[in-house]
């Protein structure tokens, strides 16, 4: 989608700071940090949102978590443990419109998260 700024990003037309890809995702520090480590993985097929999901694209959900274990031991914040969040929707707090999941650790994430 040429107006859609993680399209933007994954293609290299917005620069990032990577943090992971493959051949089906993207993965790049946030720009305005939650916590010690905040980065987001985005799949590389644009999916608007997570209401997009259905049989034929959904093993990309699968494959987000996948990575995020495997960066988690890598980064060494398994054990103390993450949060993994996917906003939906302008109540749920999406401002970008295309799936993505953020990825908190570092500190103690409380609840409710407000």
């Amino acid at each position: 989608m040429s107006d859609c700024l993680f399209c933007k990003i994954i293609n290299g037309e917005i620069p990032s700071q990577k943090v992971y890809e493959d051949d089906k995702v993207y993965a790049f520090n946030d720009i305005d940090p939650q916590a010690p480590v905040h980065f987001l993985v985005v799949p590389k097929q644009h999916i608007s949102s997570a209401l997009e999901i259905n049989d034929s694209n959904s093993a990309i959900v699968g494959h987000v978590f996948a990575v995020v274990a495997n960066l988690a031991k890598e980064m060494g914040f398994a054990d103390k443990g993450y949060r993994i969040v996917n906003n939906c929707g302008e109540d749920g707090g999406q401002t970008v419109g295309h799936l993505h999941f953020h990825v908190l650790a570092g500190r103690n994430i409380g609840w409710p998260p407000g």
